[in-house]
């Protein structure tokens, strides 16, 4: 080696070097913010409560905590603190994303076209954050190992992305599509599932399509036993049987429940046609058979998560192309050409698809579900064919509830407390309140009154820590998809 060289080498591992690279912080690179006592002032603040608007406000962070929230002009603010005028800008709690994944749908060829993802245990926590998650549900694991190491990983401020709850491995049957999923045999092996990932730290279940029946109800109890909650994304059991069972939770709504298929079995899943063509062109959200099933839901408190953003990049033209283009850089080159390959052959579908009527029955449905009393609440769920990216698809679910009718206060609602609730955290996070954790998204608009303002977040508080969106989605750059 030359002098030179061994020279380089001998000082990048030097006992001083390394304590230099050790003590560096690591999330650095991404903060705004780093005071620990910062005041926002002139803002619009919605709280997360559902309350209105309220304009001229000055919320105060102090070391992790929301020590004031109140009118600008009577605001104490503490001596020392770094203070942002913001006027223009709204502030919102952190989201609560509660379908939300560490991977990512690699892309098909005409040769491999079997249901693979790849883990995305850098990019995905960072396109959270960026996108004002905060606090986030995987909401089923392929890889739980690595899901819990990198929880670990930000827990210890080495890697910057939410506070997560770790889902363990999909629960599922015999049949299932996907080889990375746990076909569970019975009963028996559903405990010693359940007993086994929550000796190893997972703090949540999720059960999928072809799950045997005897197998779901023993894991919903196996849980229980131990305190966790578990939820569903189900087709040989439908959503009320779930509901008879004790399941806490059921994914993406009505548009996935075999209720709605023609002829259902329990214990059988017929995925296909069938039911999301009788579900977009003969349910009745009106109809006897639709509220029953409303009514047997909240009458035995199960929650629901809405997944519009998912269900929407199956539908012809949509979601508009210059959304889709927010994302593009932080794709790698083969899945950006693959995402619109696809879009093409979906909007060829345009006139004839059953995702354009199901969408907005879709809609309707949270909507009476909503109205009859029933939790919602909501996440991306980035699957599919990979249109949906982490944190870019919880900011469109705001718009798509809007769309669907509620209120951007409502949206924000089910996107932030409704969440926090489900998972017991609402005396800490979801909603902005003296003495909460401070889990804030500073956005550059009226978000009351135009919800595609928060596609303009500017920072996002966690614990008191303001990160720069931008920063964050730069850092991902090409790389979802590979990592």
């Amino acid at each position: 080696m030359p002098a030179h060289r061994l020279a380089a080498a001998l000082v990048l591992f030097s006992p001083i070097a390394l304590i230099a690279q050790q003590n560096k912080d690591p999330l650095a690179p991404y903060i705004a913010v780093s005071e620990p006592v910062v005041a926002l002032t002139h803002v619009e603040v919605i709280d997360g409560t559902g309350a209105a608007p309220v304009e001229d406000q000055t919320v105060v962070v102090d070391h992790e905590k929301i020590a004031y929230v109140g009118a600008a002009d009577g605001a104490q603010i503490p001596a020392g603190a770094k203070v942002l005028d913001l006027h223009g800008r709204t502030v919102i709690p952190g989201l609560v994303g509660m379908h939300e994944h560490l991977f990512y749908t690699e892309p098909e060829n005409d040769d491999l076209q079997e249901f693979v993802v790849g883990e995305s245990a850098q990019t995905a926590p960072r396109l959270y954050l960026a996108g004002g998650v905060t606090t986030g549900r995987t909401t089923g694991s392929m890889e739980p190992y690595t899901d819990l190491q990198v929880k670990k990983s930000i827990d210890a401020g080495q890697e910057p992305g939410p506070d997560l709850d770790i889902t363990g491995p999909y629960l599922d049957g015999p049949g299932t599509f996907s080889p990375q999923m746990v076909r569970l045999k019975d009963a028996a092996d559903a405990r010693q599932t359940v007993n086994y990932w929550a000796d190893q730290g997972v703090t949540s279940f999720k059960a999928y399509m072809y799950v045997k029946p005897e197998a779901l109800k023993a894991a919903i109890e196996a849980a229980h036993a131990r305190g966790i909650k578990v939820t569903g994304h189900l087709c040989s059991v439908s959503f009320t049987e779930a509901a008879e069972m004790g399941i806490d939770n059921l994914e993406h709504g009505w548009v996935e429940d075999s209720d709605f298929t023609p002829g259902h079995t329990l214990g059988v899943c017929v995925s296909g046609r069938a039911g999301l063509e009788n579900f977009a062109n003969k349910i009745d959200v009106n109809g006897p058979e639709a509220q029953k099933v409303i009514r047997d839901l909240v009458e035995h408190h199960v929650a629901i998560t809405s997944t519009l953003a998912i269900f929407e990049s199956f539908a012809p033209n949509r979601p508009p192309l210059r959304f889709l283009e927010r994302e593009h850089e932080s794709m790698m080159p083969e899945a950006w050409a693959s995402v619109l390959e696809r879009r093409a052959a979906v909007a060829a579908t345009a006139g004839k698809s059953l995702w354009e009527p199901a969408l907005k029955k879709e809609m309707a449905f949270e909507r009476a579900f909503v109205a009859a009393g029933g939790v919602l609440m909501a996440g991306c769920d980035p699957t599919g064919y990979g249109a949906v990216l982490p944190g870019f698809g919880d900011q469109r679910n705001l718009e798509l509830l809007v769309e669907a009718g509620f209120s951007p206060t409502e949206a924000i609602e089910i996107a932030t407390l409704n969440g926090a609730k489900y998972l017991g955290r609402d005396k800490e996070i979801g909603s902005i309140a003296a003495g909460k954790q401070a889990d804030l998204v500073v956005i550059n608009g009226d978000l009351g009154k135009d919800v595609s303002a928060i596609e303009k977040t500017e920072i996002v508080f966690k614990k008191g820590v303001g990160y720069d969106p931008q920063k964050l989605i730069d850092s991902t750059r090409g790389m979802v998809g590979i990592r």
